[in-house]
């Protein structure tokens, strides 16, 4: 992985992809004491950052590839953006996906074209699933961070926040990222490091599935010891990824831990102070920024909101926190 793999998917992304603002409110730097920036990448299509991995992964392919179809894993956001760029590219394609996912995610992705194949994650293995359905039918695999062209897709996210935090005027500052397996984060980490090295990210995640903090503070992958339990669905792995690691290891400074509590409170600022709708799992970046302010350095913070699909019943337990 390199920087030059970020450019190349950039320009297959041009045109394509939202150019997502960066968002300010004065009430939201006072509860932080500094400066607050967020990326709103809630406002990408299908509702987060993983239309960018998908389209980089699908374009990328050959044509023959293509047509055969694709298959991805997801609890929802990744299977969502890989599904909009298979139909784009009139591309069969399969999503699999955990039987406890909100179920919001589990019908757009299905309004969006791909068959949804269930699994219970705590019983089932999604690799094996996947793997067994891409030999059987000739699919390619799409994995949902563990992949280059993932990655890379997920960097043109960091190439924007170079070029927005400049215009902001801000050249020293930490970038607070929701983190899974790490494709969106490691991505981000590449870009800043070529074209904007003042900006530092710092993985985000929640309580009791800090497993890319663990890893990133004893040099070597850590899991998790569970694989749900969590309203954080969207950032639930059970380890960092082969190729992420390595690249968050070099370019990341430590991890930042979050309660659900924290991220429901996050949420309902980001509606009330910047209207926009985050999922749990897409604010704890915010929620770092918020209540973990000593955790970070310097006058002003950056906060990837990296995903809005949320259940309606979540959002409004979010927004009566804030009452």
């Amino acid at each position: 992985m390199d920087i030059e793999m970020i450019r190349a998917a950039d320009k297959r992304l041009n045109g394509y992809v939202r150019r997502t603002p960066l968002l300010s409110s004065p009430f939201l730097d006072d509860i932080a004491g500094r400066r607050v920036l967020v990326k709103a990448e809630c406002l990408q299509h299908t509702g987060s950052f993983k239309f960018r991995g998908g389209w980089s992964a699908l374009s990328a392919l050959p044509p023959e590839k293509r047509k055969a179809g694709v298959i991805a894993y997801s609890s929802g956001n990744h299977a969502q953006g890989v599904a909009i760029a298979a139909d784009a590219h009139d591309a069969p394609c399969v999503i699999v996906m955990p039987s406890d996912a909100p179920a919001v995610k589990i019908q757009n992705t299905r309004d969006l074209g791909a068959e949804v194949v269930l699994y219970d994650r705590d019983n089932e293995d999604r690799d094996e699933i996947g793997a067994r359905l891409a030999a059987e039918r000739g699919l390619t695999l799409i994995k949902p961070f563990d992949e280059p062209m993932v990655i890379a897709g997920q960097g043109t996210c960091g190439l924007e926040i170079a070029k927005q935090a400049d215009a902001a005027r801000v050249t020293q500052a930490d970038v607070l990222v929701c983190c899974g397996g790490g494709g969106l984060t490691s991505g981000i980490a590449l870009a800043l490091a070529g074209d904007a090295p003042g900006l530092k990210v710092r993985p985000c995640e929640p309580e009791r599935f800090d497993d890319v903090a663990r890893s990133l503070k004893s040099g070597r992958i850590e899991s998790n010891n569970r694989a749900s339990g969590s309203l954080c669905d969207a950032i639930i792995t059970m380890r960092p990824g082969d190729l992420t690691f390595p690249i968050m290891q070099q370019h990341c400074a430590s991890g930042i831990v979050v309660t659900e509590e924290e991220c429901l409170r996050a949420m309902a600022h980001a509606y009330e102070r910047l209207r926009i709708v985050i999922e749990p799992g897409g604010a704890a970046a915010l929620a770092a920024a918020l209540f973990h302010p000593a955790e970070s350095e310097g006058d002003a913070v950056i906060a990837v909101a990296t995903g809005g699909n949320v259940d309606k019943a979540v959002f409004i337990k979010a927004l009566e926190m804030s009452q």
